[in-house]
C-alpha cells in the first residue's frame, strides 16, 4: 500500500474518514483529513495572527512585521481595486487570502494533505465571494443592482444580447474562480508526484538508475520551487478577482 502510494499521483488526494457522523435524512456524514486539514489551518493562522499582535511595540519584531506585512499588502490590494469603500469587505478579503495561502503552502509540505485541489472547497469559498456580491448589491442598490447586467450606450436592438452576454459572464464568475485555484494546484501536485515516481523507479534499477534519476530529480526541484510560486499568486489571484467581483457591488452601473 505504502509503495503504491508512492507511484501513484492521485493517491495523495483521496478523502479519507477520520470519524464516521452517520447517516441522518439518508445523507452521509463523516469528519474527513480534508475536514481535519481545514480546521488546522483555521487554527493555525488565528494562533499566530494572535501571536504576533500580543505585545505590539512600535518597533516590531519579526513575527509581527510579517503580520503587518500581510494586513498591508491586503488592504493595498483591496484600495486600488475597489477603492477606499471596498475596505468595508477588507476582513473577509483578507480571511479568504490568508486561508487560501497557508493551506496552498500547508499542501507543499510532504505527506500532508492539499485541501485547494479539491473542487468543492474551492467552490465554496467562490460562492461565498458571489454570495457576498448579490446579497450586499441588492441589500445597498435594491433592483438597481440589475443595472450591473445593462450596458450603458448599448443600442435596443442590440440590448437583449448583450444583457444574455453578462448574466453569463456573471454566472461564471464562480466556476472560473474555484476551477482556476483548483486546477492549478491539482495538476502541480500530479506532475510533482509523477517525477517523484520516477526517481523511485530509476532508483530500483542499480548504479545506472542512480545517474538516470538525476533528471527527474531537477525536475522535481524545479517543480517544487514553481509550486511555491503558484502557491502564493493563486491565493494573490483569488484576492484579486474577489476585490474585483466585489466592486460590482459596490458599483452595479456600467
Amino acid at each position: 500500500m505504502a509503495s503504491g502510494s508512492v507511484i501513484d499521483p492521485i493517491h495523495q488526494f483521496q478523502i479519507v474518514k477520520i470519524v464516521d457522523l452517520g447517516t441522518p435524512g439518508g445523507i452521509e456524514l463523516a469528519f474527513t483529513n480534508s475536514a481535519a486539514y481545514m480546521f488546522g489551518i483555521v487554527a493555525l493562522v488565528f494562533f499566530f495572527l494572535t501571536f504576533a499582535t500580543r505585545g505590539r511595540t512600535l518597533v516590531p519584531g519579526r513575527v509581527q512585521s510579517l503580520a503587518e506585512l500581510s494586513y498591508e499588502f491586503v488592504a493595498s490590494t483591496v484600495r486600488q481595486t475597489a477603492g477606499n469603500e471596498g475596505m468595508k469587505f477588507f476582513p473577509l478579503v483578507f480571511s479568504l487570502f490568508i486561508f487560501v495561502l497557508v493551506a496552498n503552502f500547508v499542501g507543499m509540505v510532504p505527506y500532508t494533505f492539499t485541501v485547494t485541489s479539491h473542487i468543492i472547497v474551492t467552490a465554496a469559498l467562490a460562492a461565498i465571494v458571489i454570495l457576498t456580491v448579490i446579497i450586499y448589491g441588492f441589500v445597498r442598490h435594491g433592483m438597481h443592482f440589475l443595472h450591473l447586467f445593462v450596458p450603458s450606450g448599448v443600442p435596443g436592438f442590440l440590448l437583449p444580447f448583450m444583457v444574455a452576454i453578462e448574466v453569463i459572464s456573471f454566472l461564471s464568475r464562480p466556476i472560473s474562480l474555484s476551477l482556476r485555484l483548483f486546477a492549478n494546484m491539482l495538476a502541480g501536485h500530479i506532475a510533482m508526484k509523477v517525477f517523484a515516481g520516477f526517481i523511485v523507479m530509476m532508483t530500483a534499477g542499480g548504479v545506472v538508475g542512480w545517474f538516470g534519476a538525476v533528471l527527474p530529480l531537477s525536475m522535481v526541484v524545479a517543480l517544487t520551487a514553481l509550486e511555491f510560486l503558484v502557491a502564493a499568486l493563486q491565493a494573490y489571484v483569488f484576492a484579486v478577482l474577489t476585490c474585483i467581483y466585489l466592486n460590482d457591488a459596490l458599483h452595479p452601473g456600467h
